[in-house]
């Protein structure tokens, strides 16, 4: 299936999880990547299987902190620049921070908003002329779970997913008439680094009765990050010609 030949796309958190598994699903597909993260050992590891795969020659990669207006502004225009256009930009690029509400500082509200929330609006907005002028051009945000259902001692995470489920919608009415597509994924129960190993941190005292909703119902544990690439390549194809402005849900069933 090469349902990307051709296609120029442009996917932030590319160095780990979700964001670096739908680098490599896009790779496969035959899609041309810039693949942008903080992490740069991170963004060596996607470079290095690319390598293995013989994807490598498609895939271009690049530090970028996107909470950094200027960075975000620079590194758009060169991701562009070296594609020449853009045709689907996807945000998986954030943090997973967690605390009783009550101790919450503001440092530590508004660092989690600057990366999920801020950071994707950046994205966006130095995305979108590029991406007007490309073909078939989509937004694939990421949102969670946290956005529609009560995760305890994740305020601010929740809050900042809310704002980017929100503001998709208003993109994807905006932009409707000039052909953009704008959509979300909601994971949920997908092992990756965000949810495990430095993961959320919770309090040493949390209440893990709060937590009514652990395990997919679809009774196979926490799926794979591959698992939300796959969505987000149909999403990001012309496969999802049809869907915009709304989420898509990828939780096995956890939140029925």
């Amino acid at each position: 299936m090469n349902r990307f030949d051709g296609r120029r796309v442009l996917i932030t958190g590319a160095g780990s999880g979700i964001g670096q598994a739908t680098a490599h699903r896009i790779l496969a597909e035959g899609g041309r990547v810039v693949a942008v993260d903080v992490d740069e050992a991170g963004l060596a590891a996607t470079a290095a299987r690319a390598a293995e795969e013989g994807t490598a020659g498609r895939l271009e990669t690049a530090r970028l902190d996107i909470s950094d207006e200027a960075a975000v502004r620079s590194g758009v225009a060169a991701a562009v620049a070296h594609l020449g256009g853009l045709d689907a930009l996807v945000n998986a690029a954030g943090i997973l921070r967690s605390s009783h509400t009550h101790e919450t500082t503001l440092e530590f509200f508004t660092t989690v908003l600057s990366v999920n929330l801020t950071g994707t609006f950046l994205m966006i907005r130095e995305a979108l002329p590029a991406l007007l002028a490309g073909r078939a051009p989509v937004i694939v945000n990421f949102s969670s779970t946290s956005a529609s259902f009560a995760h305890p001692y994740m305020a601010a995470y929740a809050a900042s997913k809310g704002g980017i489920q929100s503001m998709t919608h208003a993109i994807a009415s905006e932009y409707s008439k000039q052909g953009l597509r704008a959509v979300c994924v909601a994971p949920g129960s997908i092992a990756s680094n965000m949810t495990t190993g430095r993961g959320p941190g919770l309090p040493a005292d949390a209440d893990m009765s709060l937590f009514t909703k652990l395990a997919p119902a679809l009774g196979q544990g926490f799926a794979g990050p591959e698992t939300v690439a796959g969505v987000i390549a149909m999403l990001a194809s012309e496969d999802g010609a049809f869907i915009t402005g709304t989420e898509i849900r990828i939780d096995g069933g956890t939140h029925m």
